[in-house]
């Protein structure tokens, strides 16, 4: 469970304990600010790093000189290599065929949609460096097998690992021994797609794209035809024996019903949180533009027309269903997205900090930030009429009952500077972001709208990594020196 709360009372020190693994000693790499604050690297000695990339060093050093910024300039150091530093594990196959599982952090499991997550931004270094390269089509390769496996799972055990942790087998649902958990969410199916077309993009490479790819996207086929429940509830079911609601489903573990429109249904959200209604709206968008990218890369690779249709078809099939079924007029806002909907008229407004979520979608290139129902979306999301909105004297923020309330997640606040177009505002979510790190200067699960020593998940390598992503995008946009001229307390 990703849930428990860490208080902590934290200064910035050399030392890091990461989850079960051994204490990491921290180089003494020290920044001096203006105000005569030293910040020591909170990185693993270069012994302990788990993966080594060249290019990404080089961007490390490329990014620290530009930033005059002390914190902010120690914050992206610390966070940018972590996925790379504390969670990968390259392997080859018997056969000699790349492979690398990606741990989510304080939890020795893949998820699809963390790995995919976690390693994105180093895709656009791969064509520099061979072994990252190596690294990133061994985890869709990882990634494709997982979808062989188990179609319906969202995380999975490392056959590496001797004392592989099957807490969830007692879980009622179809489990296997690879399998960490069997939650089904849609996201799981479309990272996977979104990092191997990005990946051939860049890089040119198509050499993923053989049999395994064929198999896992005849699998992701299978799967979201049989929860758009044209012929039935379909194959799964899921249920566990637990005091928290959320982590299992009502109706004998079928979940609320839904009235098939065309739509897919998530049994589960980003967060691994059960549907309250099925129709989860941001996954379903996500669903679209991942199945037009898998279409692209059947026809120019494979030369799989029928395939490509197949994907094609089911993408067009739930973008005009989205139309119909998406969009809630509301009294203060206009129309804006709904969170989930049912298919019988019943919508659920909320938006949920975990990616993908109504905030993000232009993030993922769902939707256009232009796109009026968006902005109004934006403006309700962002606001306390989202019941998972909170606001305190520490920053605010989007959460989500995951964790429960006055706990916002940094990662919505990543997401409004990802998709912002003010730089007032932006700048506020970059100061919020260096003022709630607790003084460790890593991004935590959660942190309680008051008291930002009070977080969830010292280790979530998602979010440190994506914290740096966003750095890379802002510099990249030009907004160099709106970042070094932040103001912090």
């Amino acid at each position: 469970m990703r849930n428990l709360l860490f208080r902590k009372n934290l200064i910035a020190s050399a030392l890091l304990v990461v989850g079960s693994f051994s204490t990491i000693k921290a180089e003494n790499l020290k920044f001096e600010s203006d105000n005569t604050k030293v910040y020591i690297s909170q990185r693993p000695a270069k012994k302990d790093r788990l993966f080594e990339s060249k290019a990404t060093e080089k961007k490390i050093k490329e990014v620290t000189r530009m930033l005059t910024n002390a914190r902010l300039r120690w914050m992206f150091e610390n966070c940018y290599p972590n996925t790379l530093d504390t969670t990968v594990r390259y392997y080859k196959t018997t056969n000699g065929e790349d492979d690398a599982l990606v741990y989510t952090g304080d939890i020795h499991a893949m998820w699809l949609r963390d790995s995919g997550a976690q390693v994105w931004p180093y895709i656009q270094l791969a064509n520099e460096d061979k072994e990252l390269k190596n690294m990133l089509r061994g985890t869709i390769l990882r990634q494709f097998r997982c979808i062989i496996i188990d179609p319906y799972a969202n995380a999975f055990l490392d056959p590496h690992d001797p004392n592989p942790d099957h807490q969830w087998m007692t879980d009622k649902t179809d489990m296997k021994l690879e399998l960490h958990e069997r939650k089904w969410e849609i996201d799981s199916l479309c990272y996977p797609l979104r990092l191997a077309y990005q990946y051939w993009k860049v890089t040119g490479d198509a050499s993923i794209f053989e049999e395994e790819w064929l198999v896992a996207i005849q699998n992701i086929l299978k799967t979201f035809k049989e929860q758009q429940k044209k012929n039935g509830q379909g194959p799964y079911t899921f249920q566990r024996t637990t005091e928290r609601q959320l982590d299992t489903m009502s109706n004998n573990g079928m979940g609320n019903p839904v009235k098939p429109v065309g739509l897919i249904a998530s049994a589960f959200r980003p967060s691994d949180d059960a549907t309250t209604f099925q129709f989860l709206i941001p996954s379903n968008f996500f669903a679209v533009t991942s199945l037009r990218k898998a279409a692209e890369i059947l026809n120019e690779v494979n030369k799989n027309t029928k395939l490509a249709k197949e994907c094609q078809d089911l993408a067009d099939e739930v973008n005009s269903a989205l139309q119909k079924y998406a969009v809630y007029n509301h009294p203060k806002y206009g129309p804006i997205y709904a969170f989930e909907v049912d298919g019988f008229g019943n919508q659920l407004l909320m938006d949920d900090a975990n990616v993908p979520s109504l905030l993000a979608m232009p993030y993922l290139g769902d939707v256009d930030v232009n796109n009026s129902i968006y902005q109004n979306t934006r403006k309700f999301v962002w606001s306390e009429d989202n019941p998972y909105f909170f606001k305190g004297k520490a920053g605010e923020g989007i959460g989500g009952p995951h964790i429960g309330y006055d706990m916002v997640w940094p990662m919505s606040i990543m997401m409004k500077a990802f998709t912002s177009q003010d730089d007032n505002e932006i700048t506020t979510c970059i100061k919020m972001l260096m003022e709630t790190n607790a003084g460790t200067g890593f991004m935590h699960e959660s942190f309680h709208k008051d008291d930002p020593s009070n977080f969830t998940r010292e280790w979530f390598a998602w979010q440190n990594t994506l914290f740096g992503e966003l750095i890379i995008k802002l510099i990249n946009d030009g907004k160099i020196n709106l970042l070094n001229n932040i103001d912090i307390k």
